[in-house]
């Protein structure tokens, strides 16, 4: 059996002597797509933030390609790994210049500026996620969705192995929902792009992902982690969200799809 990609063993995660999550145990192969569920404040960005260290975490471990992450050199954790948060920062510079810096992690000792190489990769990463057209607009006058798709352009110029995203489909249409995961999702068919992303839309989990882990949020650790036909279902959203659904599949893909039941007026008690 292929040695996974990411493995983590009893990962205790929190802040201080706060413990959000307890416990958690799943592994990701190269090349996956693994989506984060839950309730709200279940720990879902808590987590994906404690994989690559941003959060110290309270116990257990988390190898990648085994090598424990705490033990990498910060500069290789900065050229493997990439991370698009759910609100990027507004700052002024032109679109250009914030996808160039996914380069910084490659630049050399006494490399201040990009080089024609660099240049040239973020134009390609721009055309591929669609805002090439956009390449000289202040980053603070283009809609969220477009700020949105050039976080994923600048995390692709960085040409990471593991891509963690934080509901990156958080506030937008559905036009720049399926351009934004689609994106991710040729990446990965193409290049073998690992990915770890927090999704609060059960119908994109189901979708997009290969695995999907889902978070309980009285217990503080893993509820269920499997496909999206083994995770998603009735009785797992009934025990964990506390909520009535109908769970029935796609007639294009045949993934789970949840329809929520209009004549259930109240949710259900823990």
């Amino acid at each position: 059996m292929t040695p996974p990609f990411l493995d983590i063993a009893g990962l205790s995660c929190g802040y201080g002597s706060q413990v959000v999550l307890k416990d958690i145990s799943f592994f990701v192969q190269k090349g996956d797509i693994v989506t984060i569920i839950g309730p709200n404040g279940c720990g879902k960005t808590t987590l994906l933030k404690t994989l690559p260290g941003l959060i110290p975490a309270l116990g257990g471990r988390v190898n990648m390609q085994g090598q424990d992450m705490n033990k990498m050199p910060r500069d290789l954790r900065a050229r493997t790994i990439a991370m698009v948060m759910q609100t990027l920062e507004s700052i002024h510079m032109t679109v250009e210049e914030y996808v160039l810096l996914g380069r910084l992690p490659h630049f050399s000792s006494w490399q201040f500026l990009e080089k024609e190489a660099d240049r040239d990769l973020a134009r390609s990463f721009m055309a591929f996620t669609h805002i090439d057209h956009l390449r000289e607009s202040p980053l603070n006058c283009i809609s969220s969705g477009e700020r949105q798709l050039a976080g994923i352009a600048k995390a692709l110029v960085q040409e990471p192995a593991l891509l963690l995203m934080d509901e990156p489909t958080s506030h937008l249409d559905i036009s720049h929902q399926a351009q934004i995961l689609n994106r991710v999702k040729t990446m990965k068919d193409r290049h073998g792009l690992t990915v770890v992303m927090v999704q609060h839309d059960l119908n994109l989990a189901s979708e997009y992902s290969d695995q999907v882990l889902l978070l309980d949020k009285n217990t503080k650790t893993v509820f269920k982690y499997g496909t999206p036909e083994t995770v998603i279902t009735r009785d797992n959203i009934r025990a964990v969200y506390h909520t009535d659904v109908v769970v029935a599949p796609n007639p294009h893909s045949g993934r789970p799809g949840i329809f929520i039941k209009t004549d259930s007026q109240e949710s259900i008690s823990p």
